[in-house]
């Protein structure tokens, strides 16, 4: 598990500990801060680094990166952590579009 704090190609990603089939890795950005972390099997392995240095639980998001894929088709919103009725996203998905908006921005920040 890591925090990224270089920015990284996006073909790096295959070089990542934990690859899935797709190929994909799991990632976790706080939307506050700018941060992303990836690098773990689950979603909220990567949530509770990013809570123990400091992060708000409110600012943080699973995502998916298909780093085989280009456009929409790489950021995928999809996680078990984003399921919090009390701020209004009631699925694994990120209902809102200005959280997705702010979710890629970080992305595109650390991986070209």
């Amino acid at each position: 598990m890591k925090t990224v704090e270089e920015v990284i190609n996006k073909g790096d990603l295959a070089k990542s500990e934990v690859v899935f089939d797709g190929p994909m890795v799991k990632g976790v950005v706080d939307i506050r801060k700018g941060l992303l972390a990836i690098d773990a099997d689950l979603h909220a392995d990567l949530e509770r680094m990013l809570l123990e240095d400091g992060s708000a639980q409110e600012d943080l998001w699973g995502i998916n990166l298909w780093f085989e894929d280009d456009g929409e088709d790489f950021v995928e919103f999809d996680s078990m952590i984003n399921v919090r009725p009390r701020q209004g996203n009631r699925s694994r998905d990120v209902e809102n579009l200005a959280v997705r908006a702010k979710i890629v921005e970080v992305v595109e920040k650390w991986i070209k």
